[in-house]
């Protein structure tokens, strides 16, 4: 029995969050499913901002959003379909491996690091951003440094990188942190803001974001060196040799046509929905440089 089908254009026009979702059968690769079924799943996230996250309306938006639509597109004029209906599964930190790896979406669009553990159950495509693992602490506080937060607890979000770096720089730096795990990025922002934890452990541009969304801005900062380095790139079926050559090469595409730059603006240097808040992020030069050679290639960060 396959997924019921949607209206037409419904990847342009709007967005289902499906509460129970078939298999995409790992057997079968995704370019013969695509073409079979003229359908894909899409998995997101609803509050990676300005990735991936949920409008004001519940639709998936955000930057590697964007990138995906092009993505569909671009497999639409290879296979010759003149529309691919799009479904979309919101998956968070501790189950978006797991949906690609068990054959639940084709991809998932948003803010995952490209790790070589990870790559044992997933591929990745060229990476779209590279962050830097930070601390969000309250402006209040009096927390300066990791140094400050010595004995203190400091939340993280379940199934990210920042658990591992952080339980690694407190054994290195003998720091003796009280870790613990909030359940979404939303959880770890509330703990700090509620006392309940000194900081929040994450990337960086997700701080930033939630900073900027939470109606008091000026109450909370990103503090602290980077503790690792996190490439983000758009999560593939692990051995899927034909339906990861085509996303590589759009991926390279959208990057040497210089397509990438007013996106990359329309998410970072400009107000976006739903609060109209403006990240004011200029490109990082490491970005920047990433982009003049296009590759799935990384450094792996240790986990």
């Amino acid at each position: 029995m396959k997924p019921s089908r949607l209206p037409p254009r419904s990847f342009k026009h709007g967005a289902l969050c499906l509460a129970l979702f078939l298999p995409v059968y790992a057997s079968a690769g995704q370019i013969d499913k695509i073409r079979e079924t003229h359908e894909i799943v899409i998995a997101h996230r609803d509050a990676s901002i300005p990735f991936s996250y949920l409008d004001d309306r519940k639709q998936p938006i955000g930057y590697a959003m964007d990138l995906c639509t092009k993505i569909v597109s671009a497999l639409e004029r290879e296979l010759k379909i003149p529309t691919i209906t799009v479904r979309y599964l919101p998956v968070t930190s501790a189950t978006r491996i797991s949906a690609i790896a068990d054959g639940l979406a084709s991809m998932e669009c948003g803010s995952t690091t490209n790790t070589a553990e990870r790559r044992k159950k997933v591929d990745y495509t060229i990476a779209h951003f590279i962050s830097a693992s930070r601390l969000l602490v309250r402006t209040d506080a009096g927390i300066n440094t990791l140094e400050d937060l010595q004995g203190k607890t400091v939340v993280s979000t379940k199934g990210t990188t920042n658990i591992k770096t952080l339980e690694r720089v407190s054994k290195e730096r003998v720091l003796r942190l009280k870790v613990v795990e909030a359940q979404d990025h939303a959880e770890g922002f509330s703990m700090v803001a509620n006392k309940q934890a000194s900081a929040f452990a994450m990337d960086d541009v997700l701080l930033y974001g939630l900073r900027a969304n939470s109606g008091q801005p000026e109450s909370f900062k990103v503090i602290g060196k980077s503790m690792s380095i996190e490439p983000y790139a758009i999560v593939l079926p692990k051995g899927d040799v034909a339906f990861k050559r085509l996303v590589d090469a759009e991926m390279r595409r959208i990057i040497l046509s210089g397509e990438i730059k007013p996106l990359y603006r329309k998410w970072f240097e400009q107000a976006i929905p739903p609060k109209g808040i403006n990240l004011s992020l200029p490109m990082p030069p490491m970005l920047r440089d990433s982009f003049k050679y296009p590759s799935d290639k990384v450094a792996d960060v240790s986990e």
